[in-house]
């Protein structure tokens, strides 16, 4: 399929017969003024700077249709490719706009203002979030970020900030970025601060525990470090509630320390989190000692449990309740956005 594809392109794209021209005559003359000895290379010279000139004019479509020429380009030499890459500050899939309003230089720092519009349904909105879909590729080394600016309900229009700072604090010089989103979500719902009308006081025992090895977690506790095999508790049938694709699914003591796990679903499509605290009678909050999760696959079905592991004794439960914080998206949209625009140095 793909020697289809680059067979047809080529035969779209020839040479400019006077540029080519022009380029033999400049070759010959450089000949002549040579010694004899060169004269013998003039033709295979001919042909290598015609098939020279023929890739180089072929390769912009190249880049711009065929995304597999593009990354190996981008992988060989992150230059050739954003040198070859056409200049497109807008396209338009599935029904939505990205373009590139504003890109400029001022010194080390690269800021670029896209905006991604709805022109058929209503898939953007205040909440939109490009989900670490994106890529931002560029001809020099640096460090680069997307984030959410504004939305304008008039026109259905998310807008975005990249910004891209030069590592070393070497002044960028003006040149084309390539920026590409894959999916985004958007339509976010969030419970914050809800109270789980669970007794922490009917889970003190001991439970049941199973070992895995985490793929993710965090600490407030720097000396909880993670190790390969951490415990976990086993998780039962859903205890209790919180929002789509997000339930408590156990809670339970391990090692003296209290155990809270979440039951995460869709968390690839609709990126479904939240966060467990407690909080005392005095209204005081007390933060996890640290989280851990790890992932496993039902029936098809890819799951994920967040643990949340407080330090407190058990003796001491009856005075805490439980809180949490949870969010959700209830849209994810996937399209082929990519577009190419050159940076502007900044007066």
């Amino acid at each position: 399929m793909f020697r289809e594809q680059y067979t047809k392109l080529n035969q779209q794209v020839s040479p400019d017969k006077n540029l080519l021209q022009d380029t033999i005559d400049k070759a010959k003359k450089c000949e002549k003024q040579s010694n004899s000895k060169i004269y013998s290379f003039r033709k295979p010279l001919i042909i290598l700077v015609s098939l020279c000139l023929c890739a180089c004019l072929a390769m912009p479509v190249l880049a711009a249709t065929v995304a597999p020429v593009y990354q190996l380009m981008y992988m060989v030499s992150p230059t050739i490719a954003q040198f070859f890459m056409p200049v497109q500050k807008s396209v338009e899939d599935n029904g939505i706009k990205v373009e590139v309003v504003s890109a400029y230089i001022h010194d080390n720092v690269a800021k670029i203002y896209i905006t991604m519009q709805d022109l058929t349904s209503d898939r953007i909105d205040e909440t939109t979030d490009l989900f670490d879909s994106y890529d931002i590729n560029r001809p020099f080394d640096s460090s680069a970020h997307c984030a959410f600016v504004d939305y304008d309900k008039s026109t259905k229009t998310a807008t975005f900030l990249i910004t891209i700072e030069e590592q070393g604090g070497n002044t960028i010089t003006e040149d084309k970025i390539t920026f590409t989103v894959r999916e985004f979500i958007s339509h976010k719902t969030s419970s914050e601060n809800v109270k789980i009308d669970l007794d922490l006081a009917d889970y003190k025992t001991e439970s049941e525990y199973q070992t895995q090895s985490p793929n993710g977690g965090g600490s407030s506790n720097e000396n909880a470090a993670l190790t390969e095999e951490r415990k976990f508790l086993v998780p039962e049938s859903t205890i209790y509630p919180i929002m789509d694709n997000l339930n408590l699914s156990n809670i339970g003591f391990i090692d003296g320390k209290l155990h809270v796990q979440m039951q995460v679903t869709e968390k690839l499509t609709l990126d479904p989190h939240g966060s467990f605290y407690l909080m005392d009678e005095n209204g005081n909050k007390v933060a996890r000692d640290y989280n851990i999760s790890y992932q496993t696959n039902r029936n098809g079905i890819s799951i994920t449990y967040d643990e949340f592991v407080f330090d407190v004794k058990k003796e001491d439960l009856q005075n805490y309740r439980l809180y949490g914080s949870f969010y959700v998206a209830g849209l994810n949209t996937k399209g082929n956005w990519q577009i190419t625009f050159p940076l502007e140095q900044m007066n």
